[in-house]
């Protein structure tokens, strides 16, 4: 089992119950988010990536379910923006300290204004990025938004 990720370490101190879950990341792979859902076997709308938006002149973090896009529009209402962008992948690696496929929402190198896409709530436990690609963590909504202070809007089209 992968051990000793930012997010791993983060939530065994915060002391929140999660599950790892690794599979075999194929490099070819078009979309890692729909990757981790078909090879663990679970709905795509349990699934939720990690994406980092430039929202007037800060940075956010959005997590969407994995077969839906943010609405950038929808995001910078959220965050009582006038306007949100994607970073540059680079730019996004640079500001979280995650390879672009394996960027976690939990230990990043500084809590970000985080808003998690409400259709969250419509599950138990969701899936998440575990900081690096081929591993996810599972966990309660609540959890999530609890340790990254985020809020949960519909942000997902």
């Amino acid at each position: 089992m992968a051990t000793g990720t930012p997010a791993t370490k983060l939530l065994t101190s915060a002391g929140v119950d999660f599950k790892a879950h690794e599979y075999s990341h194929d490099p070819n792979s078009p979309s890692f988010g729909l990757e981790a859902a078909e090879k663990l076997g679970v709905d795509p709308h349990r699934v939720f990536k990690t994406l980092i938006a430039n929202v007037d002149e800060a940075f956010a973090v959005a997590i969407v379910p994995v077969n839906q896009q943010v609405s950038l529009k929808s995001l910078s209402r959220a965050v009582g923006a006038k306007r949100a962008t994607m970073a540059e992948p680079a730019q996004a690696a640079r500001l979280t300290g995650y390879v672009v496929g394996g960027i976690s929402p939990l230990g990043q190198k500084r809590l970000l204004t985080t808003v998690i896409d409400q259709s969250a709530m419509n599950f138990e436990t969701i899936l998440v990025s575990g900081g690096r690609r081929g591993f996810d963590i599972e966990l309660a909504p609540n959890d999530l938004a609890s340790l990254l202070s985020a809020i949960f809007a519909e942000i997902a089209t």
